[in-house]
C-alpha cells in the first residue's frame, strides 16, 4: 500500500512509500518485554508479565531488565542489546514496552537500522516510546501500536486498558471499526466539527515526544494524516507552545483531523477558570478540521485503547467517532 512519493523530508531522509504490517499474533506466541525507557518496579513487572500470560502468551524478558542508570532502566547499550535481541529474536512475535519516562532518544543512534528492517513485527508502547514508533515508521513503514504497557497499564489489571479492543487490534487481521471508548469511559468530545468526514493515516502519540523529534531525521510526517495527540501532566500554556512549534514547523499544513487524548492532569492549578478543552478548542480553531477530545489512548487513568499507527482510518467530526478503517496486523503462514 503506498502512501507517500518517496520524496526527501526537509531533514534529507527519504519518507518510506510502502506501508509494512506485522503478523498477526497468536495464542501462545513469544512476546519480549523491554525496556528501553525508564527504570522498572519489580512487582509492577511481574504483575504485568502475569496478565499478559493470561492474555494467552508466553512472556520472555531479560535477566538484567531491572538495571538502573540514573533515570534509565541501565546503560544505553543494555537498553540498545535488549531491543535489538528481541527485534530480531526469529521466537520473539511480539516487543512490548514495560514503561515510559525517558531513555528512547538516548540508543535511537545506537540502533543496527538493517537489522531491524528484516524483522517486522508488533510492537506496542506509548509515552516516551513515540520516539520509537516514529523511527520504524518513518524508516520502515511499519505499522505500529499505541497501547497499554506491561509494567503500567496491564500491571493494573483489565480496568486498566481495553483487554477486547487490543486482542482485536493484535490478534485479528479485520479493521477494528468504531473506536469506542469503555462504558465507564467519558465520550468522545467534539470541539470542531469539520465541513464533515476525513479520512488519511493515523498518526501521533505523545505530543511532547513528537516535539522533541522535530529537526532529527525520525520527525513526525504528517500530509494527509489524522492526528493523534495526548500527554499527560503539561501546563496549558506548555500544551499551547508546543502545539505552536507544530504550526510553525508546518506540521499542521496538511493535516486532516485531529483526536486528543483524555490529556490528564493538564491543568494550571485548581480554580484556573478554564478548561483544556477551551484551550485546545482555541488552538484548534482556524484549522477548518474535525477536532475530537478524549480518546483514552495512552495516559489514561482507566480503559486504555490500542491504536495501529499508520493505518487508514476516518474521522467524524459531527458524530464524534474515530473509525479504524484497516487492520494493523497481517496473515501469517502456520508455523
Amino acid at each position: 500500500m503506498v502512501w507517500i512519493d518517496g520524496r526527501k523530508s526537509k531533514t534529507n531522509t527519504p519518507i518510506m512509500t510502502e506501508l509494512v504490517k506485522p503478523a498477526v499474533l497468536r495464542p501462545g506466541d513469544l512476546v519480549a518485554v523491554v525496556a528501553p525507557a525508564s527504570n522498572l518496579k519489580a512487582e509492577y513487572l511481574a504483575r504485568g508479565v502475569a496478565e499478559l500470560e493470561r492474555l494467552g502468551f508466553r512472556v520472555r524478558q531479560r535477566a538484567d531488565i531491572l538495571d538502573k542508570a540514573r533515570y534509565t532502566a541501565g546503560s544505553d547499550a543494555r537498553r540498545t542489546e535488549e531491543l535489538m535481541q528481541a527485534f530480531t529474536d526469529p521466537e520473539v512475535k511480539a516487543v512490548w514496552a514495560a514503561r515510559g519516562g525517558y531513555g528512547v532518544m538516548r540508543i535511537l543512534r545506537l540502533l543496527d537500522e538493517n537489522a531491524l528492517r528484516a524483522n517486522p513485527k508488533v510492537f506496542i508502547g506509548y509515552s516516551d516510546l513515540t520516539a520509537l514508533h516514529l523511527y520504524l515508521y518513518r524508516r520502515f513503514g511499519w505499522v505500529t501500536f499505541h497501547g497499554p504497557m506491561a509494567a503500567k497499564d496491564l500491571a493494573g489489571g483489565e480496568q486498566h486498558y481495553d483487554r477486547q479492543n487490543l486482542i482485536a487490534a493484535l490478534m485479528q487481521t479485520t479493521p477494528l471499526g468504531d473506536i469506542a471508548p469503555a462504558p465507564h469511559a467519558s465520550q468522545l468530545e467534539v470541539l470542531h466539527p469539520g465541513a464533515g468526514p476525513v479520512a488519511g493515516r493515523l498518526l501521533g502519540g505523545c505530543l511532547s515526544l513528537l516535539t522533541a523529534m522535530l529537526g532529527t531525521p525520525d520527525e513526525l510526517e504528517t500530509r494527509g494524516a489524522i492526528l493523534f495527540l495526548e500527554d499527560i501532566g503539561v501546563k496549558p500554556y506548555a500544551l499551547d507552545r508546543m502545539f505552536q512549534q507544530l504550526r510553525l514547523a508546518e506540521k499542521l499544513d496538511g493535516v486532516r483531523g485531529i483526536v486528543f487524548g483524555e490529556m490528564a492532569d493538564c491543568v494550571q492549578h485548581a480554580e484556573q477558570g478554564y478548561t483544556i478543552q477551551e484551550v485546545l478548542a482555541e488552538m484548534t480553531a482556524d484549522l477548518g478540521i474535525p477536532v475530537l477530545f478524549g480518546l483514552p489512548s495512552g495516559h489514561s487513568v482507566r480503559g486504555n485503547l490500542t491504536l495501529p499507527l499508520g493505518v487508514e482510518a476516518r474521522l467524524d467530526g459531527r458524530n464524534a467517532t474515530l473509525t479504524i478503517l484497516e487492520a494493523g496486523v497481517s496473515e501469517r503462514e502456520r508455523d
